[in-house]
C-alpha cells in the first residue's frame, strides 16, 4: 500500500487546544481505518512543522480524502508527501534505466 508523509503545523486553534492533540490523534487514526487507510506512526516535532504522521492508504484519493477531513476540523494545515520504500524506489530505478 502506498506510503505518505504528512508534514502537520497547528492552526492558532489547534495551539490553544494543544493539551487534546494525543486524542485528535487517536481520533486521525480511528478516520483513516474507516477509510481504510492506516496510522503508521505519528511523532510531535519541533522545528517548522509540529506533527509529522506516516500513512498507509491504498490510493492517492483516499489520502486525500482523509486529510480534507482532518484539516477540515480546523486544528492542523498539512503538506504532504508520498513516500517510497525501497523495494518500491529499485522498481523505479528499474524502469527509469530501462
Amino acid at each position: 500500500m502506498p506510503t505518505y508523509v504528512a508534514l502537520l503545523s497547528w492552526t492558532d486553534q489547534g495551539a490553544q487546544n494543544y493539551k487534546d492533540t494525543a486524542k485528535r490523534a487517536e481520533t486521525f487514526g480511528s478516520a483513516l481505518h474507516k477509510l481504510g487507510a492506516k496510522l503508521l506512526n505519528i511523532y510531535w516535532t519541533i522545528g517548522p512543522y509540529d506533527v509529522v504522521a506516516v500513512v498507509e492508504a491504498p490510493d492517492e484519493e483516499t489520502a486525500t480524502a482523509a486529510l480534507l477531513q482532518l484539516g477540515g476540523v480546523g486544528n492542523v494545515r498539512s503538506t504532504t508527501l508520498r513516500a517510497f520504500g525501497r523495494e518500491e524506489m529499485e522498481r523505479i530505478i528499474a524502469k527509469a534505466a530501462g
